[in-house]
């Protein structure tokens, strides 16, 4: 045997056991990255060799049909969608269809076909599901299975609640095509009660949609989007194209999804495939690309297919955000507040256009539900959304690895450490490096004291030279001790003494912030602000009080509340008023809101850039109005506020039909201010 027909036979048998994993067993081995990369390689050989091997995984579409399951023949074909890799397959492909077309117009100038026109939709990362209705009754529901027989899962799809078990047409029997998922808000809510948490909301909605136990599929609360309508010759209906078929599907009561583009030129698709790059982390379910079709369903006739896929379609594929790697150590970091995570090294892998060697793991309580706590040596997943640090997801090896030991005392300062919930606690506020320079650099941070050129390097240098532990000790600094220190000349003591004293009239909502009150952030300390307009008021506040205010549960405000009874915070607090920190507030409490006011208790999001106005100032008056200011859009949100390079949650705004404002003037209008041509 050659050496490219062994790799071709290394390679179908490698692939066909992680197919028979993903597809039959709902327990893959590999990622999808890998899997790709496995699959492609494939690919080129047999073009290469022009030989496909008779068990290759390129011959079919699905997997296997898992034993226990009944097997449901589909009235059409369910097909396999080609990738393009990049923007110069995407173009490339657009290319064949326009020669295409052109080819079949020279061909049928009589009755020619129009010109193309694309549309885009997410590409759900689910099961498919094929639902057959009839007399306008769900009879049958199935697994895409290898694209002609499926498997008949019609009990377990009838615990998805979004799924209508009738529909309002009664012709015939017709197959409508979907995805089967789980949201993400769903899968982290399971995931917090469940005995063996899931990996991912794909095997999430994989898993529960091919167990036998349809109550194990209902405790998932499993929703779907559907796309197509892939048979209905025998229905009497027919459609012109797509937009008709989403139309028939939503006039049914199936779950549509609400993004769809339509475009008539590849460049302009293009675009809309970069910004959907950039907005599918507020998704609240996984998507891991985009599909490009053609709208016009004759046209697609024409176009017709290859063995494995139409030619009206593509899959574009976006970049891999989930791949597995080696677990090499746990190592356990203190924060500012006290609290001890753990965080992960790795073998050093690609993911998402960076080389990831860090990855949290959150707490101990995270790393016993993912069944970590014996796997250092072993292949775990993680996964990369968006620019944050990678999270490890589960075990990628079935074979147990060694103990990630978990410390008893603090690894920065030795002291005993507390475990409250699923976190450890170091109790050594005042005595604890990393907490002191972690509270000190907070509250020196820009949306807090902002102190300027103010690092955690400088912190942690007065903590080590004129013993710096506490906020307070701040505004107690001397010219004279600071110019001794290394790197300190004249001019960067007098910098930072200017700063520290300039911090002194920032006003209450950002000294709150400053504080660090566990379990709150900027918007908790705006709300307190606003409410109290006071820092003794809030101070003498019960927790009864607090959880009253938006936002604010019984846990927050018990944290409040016992942040305000602790002697040492009193004590620093005290300190710093006498001092001169005025930690007033820059507005009247918000009682004195205007209640006629159209934006009083209305959620509105910001987004792009403001030019008349700073996006702060923006914030300040339409909270000042008894509005809510929220940082993204859902179908809660009642108006966003769009200035110049507005990008995702605008296209999610007009997505969700939410009321978009993008006219400055008209925002001044309604902040009651004159607008700048007035």
């Amino acid at each position: 045997m050659t050496e490219p027909l062994q790799r071709m036979r290394q390679l179908v048998d490698e692939l066909n056991v992680h197919v028979r994993r993903y597809y039959t067993e709902d327990n893959p081995s590999i990622s999808d990255r890998e899997y790709d990369l496995l699959y492609d390689e494939l690919v080129a050989l047999e073009k290469e060799t022009g030989t496909v091997l008779p068990d290759s995984p390129t011959h079919r579409v699905g997997g296997e049909i898992l034993k226990g399951f009944e097997p449901h023949r589909h009235m059409a074909r369910l097909w396999s969608l080609d990738k393009a890799q990049n923007f110069d397959d995407l173009k490339a492909w657009a290319q064949r269809v326009n020669k295409l077309v052109g080819d079949y117009n020279t061909r049928n100038p009589e009755s020619p076909l129009p010109p193309p026109e694309f549309v885009i939709e997410q590409k759900f990362d689910g099961l498919t599901l094929n639902l057959t209705y009839a007399n306008g009754e769900l009879v049958q529901a199935a697994t895409r299975g290898n694209g002609v027989v499926g498997e008949g899962i019609l009990a377990q799809v009838k615990t998805i609640r979004s799924i209508p078990l009738s529909i309002p047409y009664q012709g015939g029997p017709i197959e409508i095509q979907g995805e089967g998922i789980m949201r993400l808000s769903v899968l982290e809510a399971y995931n917090r009660t469940a005995a063996e948490p899931l990996k991912n909301a794909r095997n999430g909605a994989a898993g529960a949609l091919r167990n036998l136990n349809p109550a194990v599929t209902a405790s998932r609360k499993l929703d779907a989007f559907f796309y197509n309508v892939g048979f209905s010759d025998a229905a009497g209906i027919s459609f012109a194209n797509h937009r008709e078929i989403l139309a028939f599907l939503r006039d049914n009561g199936l779950p549509v999804n609400s993004f769809e583009r339509y475009y008539d030129n590849i460049e302009e698709v293009a675009e809309e495939l970069n910004a959907i790059v950039v907005f599918r982390h507020e998704l609240d379910y996984l998507i891991d690309g985009a599909v490009v079709k053609v709208t016009d369903l004759r046209t697609r006739e024409a176009l017709g297919y290859t063995d494995k896929f139409p030619r009206w379609a593509v899959a574009f594929k976006f970049e891999a955000e989930e791949t597995t790697t080696v677990l090499e150590s746990v190592s356990w970091e203190v924060g500012r507040t006290g609290k001890v995570t753990p965080l992960a090294r790795v073998e050093a892998v690609e993911l998402a256009g960076v080389t990831v060697q860090n990855c949290t793991l959150n707490n101990i309580g995270d790393i016993a539900r993912k069944n970590l706590t014996h796997a250092l040596g072993t292949r775990v997943f993680i996964r990369r959304s968006n620019d944050v640090i990678p999270e490890i997801l589960g075990k990628a090896d079935e074979e147990p690895g060694l103990e990630i030991a978990v410390p008893d005392v603090c690894p920065a300062c030795g002291t005993q450490l507390e475990l409250r919930g699923a976190h450890l606690f170091c109790p050594n506020r005042l005595g604890c490096r990393p907490q002191i320079v972690g509270r000190i650099t907070h509250f020196a941070s820009r949306d807090c004291m902002d102190i300027e050129t103010f690092s955690g390097k400088t912190a942690g240098q007065l903590l080590e030279a004129l013993d710096v532990r506490d906020p307070a000790d701040l505004y107690d600094l001397q010219f004279d001790d600071l110019v001794k220190l290394e790197r300190f000349g004249e001019k960067k003591a007098n910098n930072l003494l200017a700063s520290v004293e300039k911090s002194k009239s920032r006003e209450l909502a950002a000294f709150l912030n400053a504080l660090g009150i566990p379990n709150t952030g900027k918007a908790t300390a705006r709300t307190l602000a606003d409410h109290y307009g006071d820092l003794e008021r809030l101070m003498a506040a019960e927790a009864e009080e607090l959880v009253t205010l938006p936002d604010i549960g019984g846990i927050v405000a018990e944290s409040i509340a016992g942040f305000f009874r602790d002697p040492l915070m009193q004590q620093s607090i005290a300190r710093m008023r006498a001092a001169g920190v005025k930690a007033e507030s820059d507005r009247p409490a918000a009682q004195a809101a205007d209640t006629s006011h159209p934006l009083f208790g209305k959620t509105v999001v910001l987004t792009g850039t403001l030019s008349l106005l700073t996006r702060d100032e923006a914030s300040r008056r339409l909270e000042a109005l008894g509005a809510k200011v929220s940082g993204s859009v859902s179908k809660k949100t009642d108006l966003v506020i769009a200035g110049e390079s507005a990008g995702s949650k605008l296209t999610k705004a007009r997505d969700l039909g939410v009321p978009v404002l993008e006219d400055e003037r008209e925002m001044l209008k309604l902040l009651g201010m004159a607008s700048a041509d007035e």
